[in-house]
């Protein structure tokens, strides 16, 4: 009767109801492999990412699908929270002209470096942490945590670490670009960058986007990581900065404008450019 009322055929209904079962056996499947990815991202990946991650292992998806079952599965990466960052540009040291001008794709690493100083709440008083990021594979060359904001312990520090790293001499031609903060216009670091023949290069006054991958790093850690712990000691901090950075993501994160991990792209850019 119902068949008749709708103006169905019996067979037509049952096509529609045995791709309705194919469909929902379908999403059970994908359910379980977007849980297995949200999970090994520790909750951060949204659905492009976890898409890209579902078509590197060949499963045939798009974002909005993901989406929609990432919806219905009550998944929800990356839960927002107001973050802090700071720059002290009022200072009486020469600024150099802004050489990078957000030309933040690069090709061969070594050869651009950017960075950056945040503050985190330990108990009752501020950590400072620092990195250092190469723009030509993302990632995180150096960083290192500091209870005061003196430019040694901060961005001097940081520099030695990534030059020793990645075995730094004057023939690198490197050009390192900042904000306009004191520890990076001060006489002391400047005479280090000198020693390594290294460019200057500093965001103009007030512009965040000068140093976009520097801040969009220091966001994403927060997001991530950093706001989900209430920070007892800079011991406990230290290990899970050393976590994020070294053990999830140098080594495995997902970076979309690479489209693989910064280790992977250091390795592929290394290649081609000994190639």
């Amino acid at each position: 009767m119902m068949l008749e009322v709708l103006g169905v055929s019996s067979s037509g209904y049952y096509n529609w109801l045995n791709n309705r079962e194919v469909k929902a056996c379908r999403n059970k499947e994908l359910d379980k492999l977007i849980c297995k990815e949200f999970s090994s991202s520790k909750g951060t990946y949204g659905s492009p990412r976890i898409c890209s991650q579902l078509k590197r292992s060949n499963i045939v998806t798009s974002k909005n699908t993901v989406a929609r079952r990432m919806l219905e599965l009550k998944l929800v990466a990356r839960p927002r929270k107001k973050f802090v960052h700071t720059t002290d540009s009022d200072h009486k040291f020469p600024v150099p002209e802004n050489v990078l001008n957000r030309n933040f794709d690069v090709a061969k690493p070594n050869t651009c470096w950017v960075s950056d100083i945040t503050y985190i709440r330990v108990a009752n008083y501020w950590v400072y942490l620092t990195v250092i990021i190469d723009l030509a594979d993302r990632m995180v060359v150096s960083w290192c945590l500091s209870s005061d904001m003196t430019a040694v312990n901060t961005v001097i520090k940081a520099f030695n670490l990534a030059a020793e790293k990645r075995k730094i001499t004057t023939r690198n031609k490197l050009l390192f670009h900042s904000d306009r903060g004191v520890q990076y216009a001060c006489n002391e670091f400047v005479e280090l960058l000198n020693h390594y023949n290294v460019t200057r290069s500093m965001s103009r006054k007030g512009n965040c986007w000068d140093n976009a991958v520097a801040e969009s790093f220091f966001k994403t850690i927060k997001i991530e990581s950093l706001n989900k712990f209430v920070f007892s000691s800079q011991s406990m901090l230290y290990t899970i900065v050393f976590r994020y950075i070294e053990g999830w993501y140098n080594t495995i994160r997902f970076h979309s404008a690479l489209g693989c991990s910064p280790v992977d792209a250091f390795i592929s850019k290394s290649l081609n450019v000994a190639a």
